[in-house]
């Protein structure tokens, strides 16, 4: 029994990511962006002193390295494999479970834990994308019935959802979680921000002509 807080992430298979992005980038190129962006994640939940254990559900491990846990993805959606991955880690002896996707290019360990520290204050905490109407992340209480309604409109289910179970839900804005890489306007501000973090990398289009920068794996700095 591995009790506390554990991070669950959830990714697909490496190559069906990020599709939305097939306009702008090669499939290699994209594949070069969801493991940068995995690796991120994975290093800010490291150094997260709230976080005790991390979890990706996922059908493939890939580039997960082999200390962290990966739960299989029993398909259906993201929601069934987030549903899934929190009953592996019930039984595991969770009692405080964080949600963070793989698609946050700037999340920090102090942004996590915020939301950690929010969440405990009632049991629940959200941060909400850019837009304010998605789901960048949450905490809650894994014991709790509470319905994973990850999609279209997520922050007012996800608020809705932690009421119907009575748990004291706080919605937060972080910068960190705010800015996740989802469709060709993210892409575009990702390759405009000028980040100490970050160094070039060449990523094709699909026509193979520009390249274009992106962060390196292997960052693990938060500042």
């Amino acid at each position: 029994m591995t009790s506390g807080c554990w991070a669950l992430v959830p990714v697909k298979t490496r190559g069906l990511c990020k599709s939305r992005l097939a306009g702008r980038l090669a499939a290699d190129s994209r594949l070069i962006l969801v493991r940068a962006m995995l690796e991120r994640a994975l290093a800010a939940l490291r150094e997260a002193r709230l976080v005790d254990h991390i979890a990706v559900v996922s059908p493939e491990r890939d580039t997960v390295p082999s200390d962290i846990l990966v739960l299989g993805d029993p398909g259906g959606g993201l929601n069934p494999a987030l549903e899934a991955g929190r009953e592996a880690l019930l039984q595991r002896g969770a009692t405080e479970l964080v949600v963070l996707p793989a698609d946050l290019p700037f999340v920090t360990a102090a942004d996590i834990d915020t939301l950690v520290e929010s969440g405990r204050r009632g049991g629940f905490a959200l941060a909400t994308d850019a837009a304010g109407t998605g789901t960048n992340a949450l905490y809650v209480r894994p014991p709790v019935p509470f319905r994973f309604q990850f999609g279209p409109g997520s922050r007012f289910l996800h608020m809705d959802e932690a009421a119907r179970v009575g748990l004291g839900a706080e919605l937060l804005r972080i910068g960190g979680l705010e800015f996740d890489v989802d469709g060709p306007s993210e892409l575009g501000e990702l390759l405009a921000r000028d980040a100490p973090r970050y160094r070039s990398v060449p990523l094709r289009t699909p026509d193979g002509a520009a390249a274009i920068s992106l962060p390196v794996t292997g960052e693990t700095g938060t500042g």
